[in-house]
């Protein structure tokens, strides 16, 4: 990566709020911001639906709030979609999908040292579409192909957007479907899922970044091929001894690890301080330099600090609110969750520079 991570702040694209100017103002507060994603402001701010506009054989269902995929209808608008590629535009995010990505790339953000985009990744995406069948469309070999050339070309033409802001641009895929293909019940394994991956990401233009939220395999992302990794550090609680090697591994080639370890549940929340959490992590990076005899001066160089998770419900508190507003209280203490989040960041940040001397 061109720019030094030292653990500055970052955070996941999906941020509960309907206040377009608020979710902005949270996102330009890091250090590498990012374009936030208003899930609860708009049914096309969802990351599965926001992905998916001009991908052949898939509309929006507004009234259950979904995607449809139909197989015939992909047929017939194959032939329509391979004359569009050549276009940039049929790739872009469009204001209607996005309130917030534009205002975005006009925001004044040639100072920061680096800028940050996201899209669904195609492994998620494919498990969440079901065709008629119910099937995910990832088990259908012609549309498969099809998606990870969509999604790349995604990635491809909104880093060449941010480019022109920031030379220090990246954009990373959000997969938390990544876990499905761990599944003893799954028809897309995590083996075909890691070939696939590795000649998709041969073809991202934009530094290879990857995000998620679910339970992790540490080792096997890290041996994907990407060149930064986000992550929900704290729900692993203690850094096995046997991941050491994957991570002095993956650091040692250069690669940029974004700890999510600012929990985003309520209660959870409330029972840390920046301080209990710099703790936490230094616990994490000195396994590994234990095992590998890697510096944890080099670990927190090539660090990025970020909450955990989105927080679109709040599992700690949300039954909390009364039934009169309920949806408006709801949101409200999931916003409060996520922004004290976004408040620990920079003196999480501190805590962990001073430490290091950084």
């Amino acid at each position: 990566m061109a720019f030094e991570a030292r653990c500055g702040t970052t955070a996941m694209g999906i941020v509960p709020h309907r206040d377009v100017d608020r979710a902005l103002e949270l996102a330009l507060s890091l250090d590498i911001p990012f374009w936030p994603q208003l899930p609860n402001l708009s049914i096309y701010e969802d990351m599965y639906i926001q992905a998916s506009q001009n991908f052949p054989g898939v509309s929006v269902d507004f009234d259950r709030e979904r995607l449809v995929f139909n197989t015939a209808r992909f047929g017939q608008e194959l032939d329509d979609y391979f004359m569009k590629m050549e276009h940039p535009e049929t790739f872009m995010l469009t204001e209607e999908y996005s309130r917030v990505f534009h205002r975005f790339l006009s925001a004044g953000l040639q100072d920061y040292r680096a800028i940050r985009g996201q899209v669904i990744g195609p492994v998620s995406f494919g498990f969440k579409v079901l065709d008629e069948q119910l099937k995910p469309i990832i088990y259908n070999d012609e549309v498969r192909a099809v998606l990870f050339d969509f999604i790349q070309n995604k990635a491809n033409t909104q880093y060449q957007q941010l480019k022109k802001i920031s030379s220090n641009a990246f954009v990373w895929l959000d997969e938390p479907g990544l876990g499905y293909a761990f599944s003893a019940f799954s028809g897309y394994n995590e083996q075909q899922a890691k070939a696939d991956y590795r000649d998709f990401l041969d073809g991202l233009q934009s530094p290879k970044g990857l995000h998620l939220c679910a339970d992790v395999n540490l080792p096997y992302l890290l041996e994907l091929g990407v060149e930064v990794l986000s992550f929900d550090a704290y729900q692993i609680e203690f850094m096995p001894k046997e991941y050491a090697s994957a991570v002095a591994g993956f650091l040692n080639r250069g690669g940029v690890i974004a700890w999510g370890i600012i929990p985003t549940e309520s209660t959870t929340l409330a029972a840390q301080t920046p301080a209990a959490l710099a703790v936490i992590l230094s616990d994490y990076w000195n396994v590994i330099g234990e095992n590998t005899g890697l510096a944890v001066n080099q670990i927190a160089e090539q660090a990025l600090v970020a909450p955990a998770r989105c927080c679109l419900k709040d599992t700690g508190q949300a039954s909390s609110a009364t039934a009169v507003g309920e949806e408006c209280q709801v949101s409200n203490l999931e916003e409060r969750t996520v922004e004290k989040a976004f408040a620990f960041l920079p003196q999480l940040s501190l805590i962990l520079r001073d430490r290091y001397g950084l």
